[in-house]
């Protein structure tokens, strides 16, 4: 029997993603905290960058989470809601962790989600622009749908 082999995103490749986010964010003149998840939502990354708002620590780790836990970009929920009852969209607004503005992405690899990145502390415009550097950073840009 052949054993099967799982996509994952290893500490190297989540190590540069933080790092080319920081780096987007001192070419945009921001300052974010930036967080990699797996696909359980578990930490693999985080980068804090010096001045960046307290706050904004769990909200990227938020972000992250959200996009893992629904392989959707956090960007899209606005448009996602629109099709669900008012209940569904009171309801997903009041879950814990849940993040409905942009800034998250999945990461997928082969097809399959693998994990989130998450960035706050800009706007949502600047947050995007850092996740995706750190997207790039690994070449998993591509990966993910409608961005």
């Amino acid at each position: 029997m052949t054993p099967q082999t799982e996509a994952f995103i290893d500490w190297p490749a989540a190590q540069r993603a933080v790092e080319a986010s920081a780096g987007k964010a001192v070419e945009l003149g921001v300052r974010i905290n930036v967080s990699i998840v797996d696909a359980s939502g578990l930490r693999l990354a985080f980068l804090r960058m010096r001045g960046s708002s307290l706050h904004s620590i769990s909200i990227s780790e938020d972000k992250a989470y959200t996009a893992a836990s629904f392989g959707i970009a956090t960007s899209e929920w606005a448009e996602q809601l629109k099709a669900h009852s008012i209940e569904v969209q009171q309801g997903l607004r009041q879950r814990p962790r849940m993040v409905l503005f942009g800034g998250g992405i999945p990461i997928r690899l082969g097809g399959e989600v693998v994990g989130g990145i998450g960035v706050s502390g800009a706007s949502e415009e600047q947050d995007e622009l850092c996740a995706r550097a750190g997207l790039e950073a690994n070449g998993w840009l591509g990966s993910s749908p409608a961005l």
